[in-house]
Parts: structure tokens; sequence; C-alpha cells
């Protein structure tokens, strides 16, 4: 299959390409230096002459924070530009793979959010992935899959791992929220169910949820990160008024999947995490 991958520098869209290929399909690759998708006449013509099977649209604004300070920006790469990429894709006779986000919930479940369920974002942020959301229905309304995914991390950009082990590496003790639950969930694992839902015979149709497996805090998930590195600081647990952020976070983000076998089911995130430290050589991958 001909895949073409949007955002293709980024974090995720790193491992989406490289899942890609390592299935042997393929790959055009479209990171943002060449790809703006807010342009939509230049998504057009991108992927109109790409006439691909399949668009992974991972070009994402993905500053949670930022997005409260200038939710209009946010909101065109989000939003907007993701029914660009969707539109073309359909006018091209592909279909669009998009990745959406936990934080289209509100957190005011204790069980795990599925498909199904309510959506009502507390921030900016979870308001354009959510547009985004809408937008691609709208574009390619029975050639889409919407994947929601969680807390993601990997090797090839910023993260909570690599933020973790730079405050460790420099510090005797960190505070970290253990009032956020969610599903820590590694890109690797991530692309590979990605190019796993983009192959089938019969994609799924709609939003399906795909994260890593078990569940954790943000204080359980450092505390974890620092034990396999080794290092002697100190985590410890906080609130999070304690450490207030411009964007509200959703206490609760457990995602799980009512698809049954259309929805692929990951690893546990503790696998995940030995693998992202393995790729960065940081301690033991155990």
């Amino acid at each position: 299959m001909r895949f073409a991958i949007t955002g293709a520098a980024g974090m995720l869209g790193q491992d989406v390409v490289a899942a890609a290929k390592a299935a042997g399909h393929d790959v055009l690759v479209f990171p943002r230096a060449e790809l703006d998708i807010v342009d939509s006449a230049a998504a057009a013509q991108a992927l109109g002459a790409a006439c691909p099977d399949v668009v992974v649209n991972c070009a994402a604004w993905t500053n949670v924070d930022g997005a409260e300070d200038d939710e209009p920006s946010a909101l065109a790469v989000n939003g907007a530009g993701a029914g660009n990429v969707a539109r073309a894709t359909t006018a091209a006779g592909g279909w669009t793979v998009h990745v959406s986000s936990d934080y289209v919930f509100d957190g005011s479940k204790r069980d795990p959010y599925l498909e199904s369920d309510p959506v009502a974002p507390l921030s900016a942020y979870g308001r354009t992935k959510l547009a985004g959301e809408r937008a691609v229905a709208e574009a390619a309304p029975d050639r889409h899959t919407i994947v929601r995914s969680s807390w993601l991390f990997g090797a090839g950009g910023p993260c909570f791992p690599a933020t973790i082990l730079r405050l460790a590496g420099g510090r005797d003790e960190l505070q970290v929220v253990d009032d956020q639950v969610g599903c820590p969930t590694f890109t690797g694992h991530l692309a590979l169910a990605l190019v796993d839902l983009a192959t089938r015979e019969s994609p799924a149709l709609g939003i399906v949820h795909v994260a890593g497996g078990g569940t954790c805090s943000w204080y359980e998930f450092a505390r974890e990160i620092v034990k396999r590195s080794g290092s002697s600081c100190e985590v410890k647990p906080c609130t999070t008024a304690d450490m207030p952020r411009p964007a509200s976070r959703p206490a609760y983000s457990v995602l799980r999947s009512e698809r049954g076998d259309e929805a692929p089911v990951l690893p546990e995130w503790r696998e995940g995490l030995g693998e992202y430290m393995a790729s960065v050589s940081v301690g033991s991958a155990t």
C-alpha cells in the first residue's frame, strides 16, 4: 500500500514512518517543513499528487499549555488543518487515519472512557482536538478512522520520560502529581497499531480508542522512570493544586475500547517504557 504521513518529523510521525516501511509499504513523508496542513491548497496539491491509499495524520499542535494562550493557532492546526488533510485524502481516493486525544474528555468518570462516552474538553487543546475529530468526520464521512490515544511518549521528541530523566539527573527530589490517572502510550506501539488499522481489508470507520495497557498516575509513571534509570533522585507525590498549570487536565482519562476486534490492544505501559529506555540508552530496559 502507499502511505502518506503528515507530521512525519514529529515524535509519533517518525515511528509511523518506520513501522510502515518495516511492513513493506511505499511510504511518502510530509514533515511540517514540506507541508503545512493549515494551508488547504497545499494539502490538496501535495496529497493529490501523492495518490495515497492511506494518509496517517500525525501533524498537530501538541503544546497543551501553549494552546491556552493561542487557541486560534492551535485550532488552525488541530481543527481546520485536520479537516484539510481528510478532505484532500478523500479527493485523492484514500483513507484517513487521524490521531486524537484523551483530552476531549473532562475526567469526571472513574471507569475507562469508551468511544461512545460524551465529550467535554476542559482545555483549549482539548477543544481543538475535538474540533479536529469533527472536521475529519465531516470531510471524509465514510473513509476515516479517528484514533484517540493518551499520554504519548517516544524517542523522537520531547516527552514526559525525557523531562523526568533530565530533571532527575540534576536534583535530589522531584514532586509529581498523583491525582491525574491515565494510560501512558509508547509511540512505537501506537505506530504499529495505526499501520495495522490502516491496512485492514475493512478499516474501522469512526472513533477507536487505542492506548497503552494498564493505568497509572503521573507520579507512578515518574517513579518507574527514575527507578529504571538508576538515579538516586527521590520522587514524591503532590496534587494538581500544588502544581497549577495554565491548561486544565482531566483527572481520569483512561481509554478502553468497546469495539472488540476492531481496536488493536497495545502492550502494558511498563513494556513501552522499557522499550523507550532501551532506545535512548538510559538505565535498564527490564
